[in-house]
């Protein structure tokens, strides 16, 4: 199956929970320029493209929904 682009992290602390958020739910993962966003931090064009397999999109996609919505709510 191709991996597809499933969400970018703006910088290490997103990245390291949707991460954890993959590896806890059992989905494979292959993060495009995981390094580069701490080199440059703050700089919006430096991010990490997380891809997950085609087959995994929707799953991971609520998951990551679900992770989002959860962070406004203890945020807000």
């Amino acid at each position: 199956m191709p991996m597809i682009h499933l969400t970018s992290a703006q910088d290490v602390g997103e990245l390291a929970m949707i991460k954890s958020l993959l590896d806890g739910n059992r989905i494979a993962y292959v993060i495009h320029d995981e390094h580069v966003s701490s080199l440059y931090p703050g700089v919006p064009f430096f991010v990490s493209r997380i891809m997950v397999d085609a087959s995994e999109q929707a799953r991971a996609g609520t998951l990551l929904s679900r992770l989002r919505i959860s962070i406004r709510e203890t945020s807000a």
